[in-house]
């Protein structure tokens, strides 16, 4: 079951690691959730499968709506693993479903990512994961190699800094079709998206935050486009700070010491990814083993690969996709004991 932010992602995580362990795959789209808005691009990636060779046996591809196809998937017996990535309310309900038959399952839920900049921190190397890391595919990223982080903390001493090369960098972005020569940055998914980017830019605003860059739609195009944005002064009491913003909303927390801000790191529910950019090696295993999320990417943004696990902590989920814990996801361990023979 898969997320609408990449929607053609048929990926080593599970697909794979599913057909070497012998199972068939139903590639499904969970009907309570947003990812029912973006099915094709799997449907043609299975039928690339197929004109592969694969057998029509292994992967199907299940476009619905209806409510009882989630039920019946969720909780029939033939079905012995379910693998979903979406929010941590439907990841909850389809791990009670699957209880009932005690089926294995893998989720990959929300999150709230933070992004530390420490004070040595080799600024434009921050400032160019940060871009890609809050701002890839419009802030919609919960998968592949950058893990979208939504909590940007920064310290005092380099927080003026770190902003005044980030807006320069997303004042350059240019919003448009993705057809269009020169486009970086995309639409949201829905106008559901675009109203809580506009609820938290308007949280944080009321509270205190200060506006450095876009904050609103864009004049000249029609649909659910939306200004990157950056906002300073940001606290823990905004929304911002609890609720994964799913969208081009850069917010960025002041901070003064490592333990202030491994604290505000880890005051979150979620637990799937975190950064940090320092050039301590001692504070980078230290900070590393305090951060309680299931990948880290010190000094980068790129946190996943093939042979990497990916996967969280807390309410981001349980289980792992890729490297070989990602297969062992997909196999039951067996112990056979065999007596003298004659």
């Amino acid at each position: 079951m898969r997320q609408p932010s990449s929607p053609g992602l048929l990926k080593n995580g599970d697909v794979i690691p599913s057909s070497y362990a012998n199972s068939t795959v139903l590639t499904y789209k969970e009907p309570v959730g947003p990812p029912s808005e973006t099915p094709f691009s799997a449907i043609a990636l299975a039928k690339l499968a197929l004109k592969a060779g694969i057998p029509s046996s292994l992967i199907h591809v299940i476009p619905t709506k209806d409510r009882k196809a989630s039920l019946e998937l969720a909780t029939n017996p033939l079905v012995r693993k379910i693998s979903f990535t979406g929010s941590t309310a439907v990841g909850k309900m389809l791990t009670k479903l699957a209880s009932e038959t005690m089926k294995k399952v893998s989720m990959e839920l929300g999150g709230n990512a933070p992004f530390v900049v420490f004070e040595d921190a080799d600024l434009d190397q921050a400032v160019d994961a940060a871009l890609i890391c809050k701002l890839r595919a419009s802030g919609q990223t919960c998968v592949s190699s950058f893990k979208c982080a939504n909590r940007l903390y920064v310290h005092k001493q380099v927080l003026e800094a770190f902003a005044e090369k980030l807006a320069a960098k997303v004042q350059a972005l240019k919003l448009g079709r993705g057809i269009d020569d020169g486009t970086t940055q995309g639409p949201l998914v829905n106008a559901a998206a675009v109203a809580k980017v506009k609820a938290h830019i308007a949280d944080a605003l009321a509270k205190g935050g200060q506006l450095w860059t876009g904050g609103q739609a864009p004049s000249h195009l029609s649909g659910f486009f939306f200004e990157p944005t950056i906002i300073t002064g940001t606290t823990p009491d905004m929304d911002v700070a609890t609720d994964e913003t799913f969208g081009p909303l850069a917010a960025i927390f002041p901070f003064e010491s490592e333990e202030d801000v491994v604290t505000q790191a880890n005051a979150s529910e979620y637990g799937l990814a975190g950064y940090f950019f320092s050039q301590n090696v001692s504070r980078i295993f230290r900070v590393a083993r305090q951060l309680e999320c299931g990948m880290i990417g010190v000094n980068t943004g790129m946190i996943s690969a093939a042979e990497t696990p990916f996967g969280g902590t807390k309410e981001s989920g349980v289980g792992r996709e890729g490297s070989r814990y990602g297969l062992s996801e997909y196999q039951n361990i067996k112990s056979v004991t065999i007596g003298n023979l004659r």
